[in-house]
């Protein structure tokens, strides 16, 4: 979905680059999030495309054999195919996330774990693990898709055209710089932080060395957090949601749904008919009983939209059904 994905054309730009360089061993890695195949978004996304034209080679890292490492104290099982790269290149999309604030250089580390480790990283919050991931995983160079990137949900469909495309090698930095252009204090993102204290880059954005370059006949200028619109409507759809342990394609399809059903005016009126006005979600609801719930992890609930995870139409049919709207 527009907003979401790494613009094919970045990675057809960075692929002939380095071919025209001398270098042939090249290799795509990524996995999608739990609930879809990589080889289906690969497909609509066109980077299978890239893959046939090209010649290079495509990891799934869904299917990817895995190891455990000790991430400064945390231990986390990684996919082989990190330990064979000479050189990595990060390629992330700049965006919102719901339950990260934002996403960018390091939290795109996660399509280099399985999905077991996927879920396991929401079971202990997210930033933690993500700071941790960083620290046995290094990033040689970053080169990020700030072109109409979705900066208020992770799975995109409301893009926000800037028509720009960064490039550097501290991921704490960039990320930082992320926060900074998407009116969030840094300490809003704990992971930035946690990633600094381990050694990972630095948060100085003060202090560091930041080139700008215009396109042709427009002056180069620095991209001020002026520049971006604040948009934060995860945090105003967010509190109707009760989340413990929810994974990011479930937590991320039903915002956008809520902020769908806020703009219809109907969002209040759906709360105020839930007998504790909160729509729940996340694996911390296995088992448990409760009114409304999102997703398989709240089979048990008195009204729950099945799935894993559902998908965003379906969420938004049932939760009008419910109201009788």
């Amino acid at each position: 979905m527009m907003g979401a994905t790494t613009h094919a054309e970045v990675l057809a730009g960075i692929i002939e680059y380095l071919q025209e360089h001398g270098f042939s061993s090249i290799t795509l890695m990524e996995g999608s999030w739990v609930g879809d195949r990589t080889a289906d978004s690969f497909e609509v996304c066109g980077y299978q495309e890239l893959i046939d034209r090209y010649g290079v080679t495509f990891i799934d890292t869904q299917k990817e054999p895995t190891f455990e490492v000790d991430a400064r104290g945390l231990v986390l099982k990684l996919c082989r195919c990190v330990k064979d790269a000479d050189f990595l290149i990060n390629v992330p999309v700049m965006k919102g996330h719901g339950q990260t604030k934002i996403t960018c250089a390091l939290k795109n580390m996660k399509g280099l774990i399985p999905n077991s480790e996927k879920r396991h990283f929401h079971t202990m919050g997210l930033h933690k693990p993500i700071g941790h991931l960083n620290s046995v995983i290094k990033q040689d160079f970053i080169v990020v898709d700030h072109i109409c990137g979705d900066l208020d949900f992770e799975d995109g469909g409301n893009h926000t055209v800037c028509n720009c495309v960064m490039a550097g090698v501290d991921p704490v930095l960039i990320d930082s710089y992320v926060c900074k252009m998407m009116h969030y204090d840094i300490s809003e993102v704990p992971y930035v932080g946690i990633a600094e204290s381990l050694g990972c880059g630095s948060t100085d954005i003060d202090h560091a060395k930041i080139t700008v370059c215009g396109r042709d006949g427009e002056p180069d200028r620095p991209a001020h957090a002026e520049d971006l619109e604040v948009k934060h409507k995860v945090v105003a759809v967010s509190s109707a949601v009760c989340e413990i342990e929810s994974c990011s394609a479930c937590y991320g399809t039903l915002l956008p749904v809520l902020d769908r059903l806020r703009e219809e005016g109907l969002l209040d009126t759906l709360l105020k008919k839930i007998p504790d006005h909160r729509i729940h979600i996340g694996q911390g609801f296995q088992g448990q009983k409760g009114h409304v719930g999102i997703g398989r992890c709240t089979k048990d609930f008195e009204f729950s939209v099945a799935g894993c995870p559902p998908k965003e139409d379906a969420i938004y049919r049932a939760l009008k059904d419910y109201l009788g709207a």
